[in-house]
């Protein structure tokens, strides 16, 4: 069917390499490429076929235009730093080449959260007659689907939406970030925030918990925090009301974070070190575990989904949407721990679609914006089933 180039070999870029080598009619070529060629080299060591590996600086524009120009895929998959969206878009749009990626613009200097930098290519990509898919990932990514799918599916107005993100596994380590802790931390670290009645309201970081009860792991406590994916849903689900984000977190990792925070080793702005500046959380983030290295010891099990109320028929309905994965069971798949996994099996999925052309267009697009049913489909089929359950509580 056509090539396919991955850009980043951290966790995810693991996952997304093995879910694209079990498609083999889809993505016939891989090619894998990273600042730092030895992580290619290992994955392309664990994955059962043959796959090519480059080594590329990803902030660098004519960097990237060099190596598509080499291996000449129908799809470039970015699962690299978020820092890095906008100079793979812009390679992409250099040499006529579809894009997809999983999380959304973020600059190096400001923990700011926002798709209107990647949206104001909209035009471009259109000019040029190509397509660019942002946010497929869980969530972003699935969670948007989900709400899609009950848009189309199960109701006729959707008026609130409540997104969880439940992580009940044990790494075994003190203290570490499931993903780039660069991002983690940033990401959590930031002000609250949640849309309703038209308007946004920022909330202080961590300040507003649930108790929630998640299928097959039990009551967690679970914090508001402000997720990209709100920003889209917000204006592509008619009629919503409102929709909130909650994640969970241990009372150690909290503790840990805290202690980070008021001794200054969260900061993302320069500080002088004998004689030379450093970024103290890039200094942390040399110190923690990699995310990729995780997966060994880890047990336990994600879920993660959606609360959706409206009406259906004249009726009102609540639906709780989600999918449970379980840590030991990724690791013996494809060697990823859960967190890894539920991103990078559903940006294989988006590529899949783009590439066989289930999903297609011209500019730039958001996961809610195209047919859910096809990507539903697809989740069942490789790796992360989804359950639907008339859901009777309040949060």
């Amino acid at each position: 069917m056509g090539r396919v180039l991955i850009i980043g070999a951290g966790g995810v870029g693991a996952v997304v390499v093995q879910k694209c080598a079990q498609v083999p009619h889809v993505f016939e070529e891989i090619c894998l490429a990273s600042r730092t060629i030895e992580k290619c080299r290992q994955i392309q060591s664990r994955t059962p076929r043959a796959i090519e590996i480059a080594q590329v600086d990803a902030d660098s524009v004519a960097d990237m235009v060099a190596l598509i120009r080499r291996f000449q895929p129908d799809l470039v998959i970015n699962v690299a730093l978020p820092y890095q969206d906008l100079s793979i878009m812009d390679a992409c749009l250099a040499t006529g080449v579809n894009y997809l990626d999983t999380a959304n613009y973020e600059p190096l200097d400001e923990a700011r959260f926002c798709y209107q930098w990647q949206w104001d290519y909209q035009e471009r990509f259109r000019e040029k007659g190509l397509m660019a898919l942002l946010g497929s990932g869980f969530d972003p990514g699935v969670t948007n689907v989900f709400c899609a799918y009950a848009q189309k599916n199960l109701f006729d107005t959707i008026r609130t939406i409540d997104i969880l993100d439940c992580n009940a596994g044990d790494h075994g380590h003190p203290f570490a970030t499931n993903f780039n802790p660069e991002i983690n931390i940033r990401e959590i670290t930031q002000r609250g925030k949640y849309w309703e009645k038209g308007q946004w309201i920022e909330t202080e970081p961590l300040s507003q918990h649930i108790d929630f009860d998640y299928p097959e792991v039990g009551v967690r406590k679970s914090f508001l925090l402000y997720h990209e994916e709100l920003e889209s849903l917000a204006l592509n689900i008619k009629g919503l009301e409102r929709i909130r984000f909650w994640m969970t977190f241990s009372e150690n990792y909290l503790t840990h974070l805290r202690v980070l925070q008021n001794v200054g080793m969260t900061r993302i702005d320069e500080v002088e070190y004998e004689g030379r500046k450093i970024v103290p959380l890039k200094f942390l983030k040399a110190l923690l575990p990699e995310p990729s290295e995780l997966g060994a010891n880890y047990t336990g099990k994600t879920v993660i989904g959606c609360i959706l109320n409206g009406s259906q028929g004249g009726r009102e309905k609540s639906v709780y949407i989600y999918n449970i994965c379980d840590h030991a069971q990724c690791y013996t798949e494809v060697g990823s721990q859960a967190v890894s996994y539920t991103t990078g099996v559903p940006a294989m999925i988006g590529a899949m679609l783009m590439m066989t052309g289930v999903w297609k267009g011209q500019g730039v697009f958001n996961m809610e914006t195209l047919n859910p049913d096809p990507f539903m489909d697809a989740l069942n089929q490789h790796g992360l089933p989804w359950t639907v359950t008339d859901f009777h509580k309040s949060i």
